[in-house]
C-alpha cells in the first residue's frame, strides 16, 4: 500500500471542528493541503461525511506504545518491522496522524524487564526508517528521546543516537523512588512489582540502591543532556515536575514543555514560566492518575492544561478530548480538540498542521459519537486516506 499520491478530494456534510468553533460545512483538499473551507452544503461529487465531525489529525507527543508491540511479554522480542507496522496501523486507526515515538535512553541495571527494550532503540528506529523509505507508514513519525538522567549511560546513549539519527524532542526524566512521579513509595512498589514480578524484599533492595545513586547521577547527567539537546536544536520537555524548585530548574534550562506535572502547584508554576502543560489522556478517561498524582481534569478545570498525550493507550487521545469538552474553561469541543491537535503541534514547532485552515496539511479525522464515545471512522494524512 502506497501513501504518496494524493488526489483532490472534497469532504462535505460534516461538523467541521475549527480551532475556535464547530460549524456545518465542507473542506476541499489538493496536493495534500487544505485549499478551501466552506459553510453549509459543499460541491457535488464530494465525500459525504453524513453529519460526522471532521477534526484535524491528532498530534501525539509522547507514547511508548511501540514497546508493547516489540516486547509483548517480558524479554520476548517480536520482529521489529512487524512491530512497527502493527503499531503504526493502531496509531492511525486512533486518528493520530503525527506521532512522536518515545524511546527511553539510559539503561537501568536494576530493571531488566525494561532495559531489554531500551537496549533495542536502534533496532526500532531503523525499522521505522526502513518503513518510511518504502512509503509504508500511515502516520508521520517523529522521534522523542526520553532521557532517564540517573542512568549510568544516558549521556553516552544520547550522543550516540544523535550522531546516527534525527530527533525533535528530548524529555528529562528521573524515576528515582521517593520523588517526582513516585513520591508515594507504596505506589512505586505496586507499579514495579506488577511489572517485574520481584518480591517486596527484592524491590526494597533496588529502591535503596536507586536512592543512593540517583541524586548524584542526575545532578551530573542532566546538564549534559540539556546541553546536547540545545546543541542539536531540539525541543526540551521536563517530566513529572513536582515542586516549585523542579519547575524553576526546568525554566532555567530552557524547557518548553512540562510533561505530566504531578502537583497543581507545579502545573501552575509551569504555566507562569511559559511552558505548555501536558497531561495523560488515560488520566482523563480513567478519572485520575494511576500513580496517585494530579488529576488531569482538575488541571483542565483550573485552566492549567494545554496538551493531552495518549501515553500508553493510543485510543485514549480522542476519547479524552471529547470527555473534556464539557469543562467550562476548555472552550467546548473546539477547545478540547485543540489539546490534541493545534497545541501539541505548536509546542513541537510543527506549524504546518494541527488546525483546519487553508494552507495547512490535510491531516483530517472523521469522527462519529457511538454510545457517547468518539470513533474515528476515516483518517487522511496529507489528503491520502490512511485508515
Amino acid at each position: 500500500m502506497e501513501f504518496h499520491a494524493a488526489d483532490p478530494i472534497v469532504l462535505t456534510n460534516a461538523e467541521v471542528v475549527a480551532a475556535d468553533r464547530v460549524f456545518p460545512g465542507w473542506i476541499a483538499v489538493e496536493s495534500g493541503r487544505i485549499v478551501e473551507i466552506g459553510e453549509g452544503g459543499g460541491p457535488k461529487g464530494a465525500i459525504d461525511c453524513q453529519g460526522d465531525y471532521l477534526l484535524p489529525g491528532l498530534v501525539e507527543l509522547h507514547t511508548d506504545h511501540l514497546e508493547a508491540h516489540f516486547m509483548p511479554r517480558p524479554r520476548v522480542f517480536w520482529h521489529a518491522g512487524s512491530a512497527v507496522m502493527a503499531y503504526d496501523a493502531q496509531i492511525a486507526a486512533a486518528g493520530i496522524t503525527t506521532v512522536f515515538d518515545s524511546f527511553r535512553l539510559g539503561v537501568d541495571e536494576h530493571e531488566d524487564w525494561r532495559s531489554g527494550a531500551g537496549e533495542q532503540v536502534a533496532t526500532l528506529v531503523e525499522a521505522i526508517e526502513r518503513a518510511r523509505a518504502a512509503d509504508l507508514l500511515r502516520a508521520d513519525h517523529q522521534t522523542h528521546l526520553r532521557c532517564e538522567v540517573p542512568s549510568p549511560n544516558v549521556v553516552e546513549a544520547l550522543e550516540d543516537f544523535l550522531a546516527r539519527h534525527p530527533a525533535r524532542l528530548v524529555s528529562l526524566m528521573d524515576h528515582t523512588p521517593g520523588q517526582r512521579q513516585f513520591r508515594d513509595l507504596e505506589k512505586y512498589f505496586i507499579y514495579y512489582q506488577g511489572k517485574t514480578g520481584q518480591s517486596e524484599h527484592e524491590l526494597a533492595d533496588v529502591v535503596r540502591e536507586r536512592q543512593r545513586v540517583g541524586r548524584t547521577r542526575a545532578q551530573a547527567h542532566r546538564p549534559q543532556v540539556v546541553a546536547l539537546a540545545h546543541a542539536h536544536g531540539l525541543t526540551l520537555a521536563s517530566h513529572d515536575d513536582t515542586t516549585l524548585d523542579d519547575v524553576a530548574l526546568a525554566s532555567r534550562e530552557g524547557v518548553r514543555i512540562a510533561e505530566f506535572p504531578t502537583t497543581h502547584e507545579a502545573a501552575a508554576a509551569s504555566r507562569d514560566a511559559g511552558m505548555a502543560t501536558v497531561m495523560g489522556a488515560p488520566n482523563v478517561v480513567r478519572g485520575g492518575s494511576h500513580s496517585g498524582n494530579a488529576s488531569a481534569r482538575d488541571l483542565a478545570e483550573a485552566g492549567l492544561l494545554d496538551i493531552l498525550s495518549s501515553d500508553y493507550v493510543p485510543a485514549a487521545l480522542l476519547m479524552a478530548a471529547f470527555h473534556l469538552a464539557d469543562a467550562p474553561s476548555i472552550g467546548g469541543l473546539a477547545g478540547a480538540v485543540r489539546l490534541v491537535t493545534k497545541n501539541p503541534a505548536e509546542a513541537a514547532g510543527l506549524v504546518d498542521r494541527g488546525e483546519i485552515v487553508v494552507g495547512r496539511r490535510a491531516d483530517l479525522v472523521r469522527v462519529r459519537a457511538h454510545h457517547g464515545e468518539p470513533v474515528a471512522r476515516a483518517v487522511w494524512r496529507e489528503g491520502v486516506r490512511v485508515a
